[in-house]
């Protein structure tokens, strides 16, 4: 199948493209999932200067990279979050302004609508982010929400994401929104609920990141014959649990990292993910889209790690056998 093998430049941003880049191809990457923060894809320059998104596909290019996928995760975040200080340091000034919620939340949205129409100048096919979640404060915790509270928040989540879609598909893009927690869907069933809160609209799928419907107890394998249509977009990352007794799965407020925590995000392999079921998974649905490598493991160099992920998901990504036009057997 031949599935392209990208690098996800989120956790690189600390470089400029230009550094990153060749690294990437000496990596043995085929192209990048270009994030929007740093230097990598800056949203308003690519809208205003008409030389910027040539310039850096021609960067791209001399390495024979592509960039098929631009990530907004940061930005798309605040569009329905509740907001707060923690939101500052996520976001660009001219986002954030005075600070006021209504006023972030209507300025990320513009950024997000912005965000499109700077991928299709890149040539990219998928805008992949976050949604945020007016009600991630209630999801464990006293007093539970009231049914009626969810309901108005599936609602509420509608009515400011519509808009973008529409920009997306004016775009030609689809939106890949990645099911995390923290946001309005980050379980099978949540996001069962945000695609008929959106009444099916199909320009809305999903980032596939299994890690994180692992540590939850879910498995990644059902995700994906559940929404067999809507897979947008994956990112290979594994994680491990470490429960011991001590440990929980909310992880205590301990940061990425810390021995304490009950799971840990993994380099692709050094986890606790069935890479090979995942894989026969996407070859049932035909996913044809990238394999993307979110490179965050705290005990790895991420150097070594990321060639060494690039490396393993070429080994792991095989082809299914041709379907058959009529039954082998009868």
């Amino acid at each position: 199948m031949a599935r392209p093998i990208l690098l996800f430049t989120g956790q690189w941003t600390d470089l400029p493209l230009d550094e990153l880049a060749p690294q990437v191809a000496e990596f043995g990457y085929q192209g990048v999932d270009l994030c929007c923060w740093g230097d990598h894809f800056e949203v308003q320059r690519a809208l205003s200067e008409d030389d910027y998104c040539a310039n850096k596909l021609a960067l791209l290019n001399r390495l024979e990279l592509s960039a098929p996928v631009v990530s907004c995760h940061r930005v798309s975040h605040a569009v329905c979050d509740r907001i707060d200080e923690r939101h500052q340091g996520i976001l660009p000034d001219y986002v954030w302004g005075d600070g006021d919620p209504v006023g972030v939340q209507q300025r990320a949205a513009e950024e997000v609508m912005g965000a499109a129409r700077a991928a299709q100048r890149l040539g990219a096919s998928v805008l992949a982010g976050f949604t945020g979640s007016p009600i991630w404060a209630a999801i464990s915790g006293y007093p539970a929400p009231r049914p009626e509270q969810v309901a108005d928040a599936y609602r509420e989540f509608a009515r400011k994401w519509r808009p973008i879609l529409d920009v997306c598909q004016e775009c030609g893009l689809k939106y890949a929104f990645e099911v995390h927690p923290g946001q309005i869907a980050f379980d099978l069933y949540s996001a069962e609920a945000v695609l008929d809160a959106l009444d099916g609209r199909p320009d809305f799928g999903f980032t596939f990141d299994p890690s994180h419907l692992h540590w939850q107890g879910v498995d990644p394998v059902e995700f994906v014959r559940k929404f067999p249509e809507r897979i947008f977009h994956v990112h290979i990352k594994d994680a491990a649990l470490t429960l011991n007794g001590r440990t929980g799965l909310l992880c205590s407020y301990l940061p990425y990292g810390d021995a304490r925590r009950g799971w840990h995000p993994r380099a692709p392999g050094r986890g606790g993910l069935d890479w090979e079921a995942i894989i026969r998974a996407l070859n049932e649905i035909g996913y044809d889209g990238a394999l993307t490598v979110e490179f965050q493991d705290a005990g790895m160099n991420r150097e070594y790690g990321a060639e060494e992920a690039c490396r393993f998901v070429k080994r792991l990504d095989f082809d299914p056998p041709p379907r058959p036009e009529a039954p082998m057997f009868r």
